[in-house]
């Protein structure tokens, strides 16, 4: 059972949009999706205590589950608000944030994180520049089809075409972590993010996901922890090239979306190549 007050859960739920029975914009597909990489069936029955909703199930599972990992899985919903806020061009509210990510770094014993504004500032304005196609993990044969998404990709922002562009680094990023994994295995196996089939062994690459791929990417050193909490948003917008799922979100992609999924790309890309200090 975590040590959350009811103070911290008020805090928590105004940050996580939890008033309304669900949590930020996840759907139930989505919120299984991420709690499985925590280990954990949230639609199971030990999380209904409350209800059904998915906001229900989030405070059963604060009471269920340790401080450690309640605080894990805080942390990386944070980053989610984070993000989406900075992508869809909303501002956040920092004071509540900043006060959520001091409970996460209570509960998990870790030091507190510089101050979001600055943080995601830092990373907005920060120069990236695509590397040699020649530097990246993927086969020859399949450089060229890379090289020419990124440079159709640029000709979809500069005509406006928001949504292709985000489609168009999503499948370079999956492409480039796809290529890193096939080229060293073993490191990509052994991560503990790796996902495991039932009898325990781990899936065959072309079963991984974006996620997966960007979780232990990130855990085996090859991409920043700052890449990978924006890649997440970049795969979530990715996934809404089903039209039903862009229409159940109401998301409409504008320049300022597409130019950060660029960057994040483009972040990503340098650290892929060992091009980021």
């Amino acid at each position: 059972m975590s040590s959350l007050t009811e103070i911290d859960k008020r805090y928590l739920e105004n940050v996580l949009a939890m008033q309304s029975g669900y949590v930020l914009d996840y759907s139930d597909a989505t919120f299984q999706e991420f709690f499985n990489r925590h280990g954990i069936e949230i639609h199971g029955q030990e999380y209904q205590t409350y209800g059904s909703s998915k906001a229900k199930k989030m405070r059963a599972f604060w009471e269920h589950e340790s401080d450690t990992l309640v605080g894990r899985v805080l942390g990386e919903m944070l980053d989610v608000y984070e993000v989406n806020c900075v992508l869809n061009s909303r501002q956040p509210d920092v004071s509540v944030l900043e006060k959520s990510r001091g409970i996460v770094a209570r509960l998990t014993g870790s030091p507190t994180p510089s101050k979001t504004a600055e943080t995601v500032e830092a990373f907005l304005h920060s120069e990236f520049s695509v590397p040699n196609i020649q530097k990246l993990p993927v086969e020859a044969i399949a450089a060229p089809i890379i090289e020419s998404r990124l440079n159709e990709a640029r000709v979809a922002m500069a005509a406006g075409a928001y949504l292709s562009t985000i489609f168009l680094c999503g499948s370079v990023l999956e492409a480039v972590l796809l290529g890193a994994a096939q080229k060293e295995p073993a490191r990509f196996n052994r991560a503990s993010a790796s996902p495991k089939a039932a009898d325990g062994s781990v899936r065959r690459f072309h079963e991984w996901s974006l996620t997966q791929f960007i979780d232990v990417a990130c855990e085996v050193g090859l991409l920043k922890p700052d890449v990978k909490k924006f890649s997440h948003g970049l795969r979530d917008f990715r996934n809404y090239i089903h039209p039903y799922e862009q229409m159940a979100s109401g998301f409409t992609p504008d320049e300022h979306t597409a130019k950060v999924c660029f960057q994040v790309l483009k972040a990503a890309l340098a650290s892929v190549a060992g091009e980021r200090k």
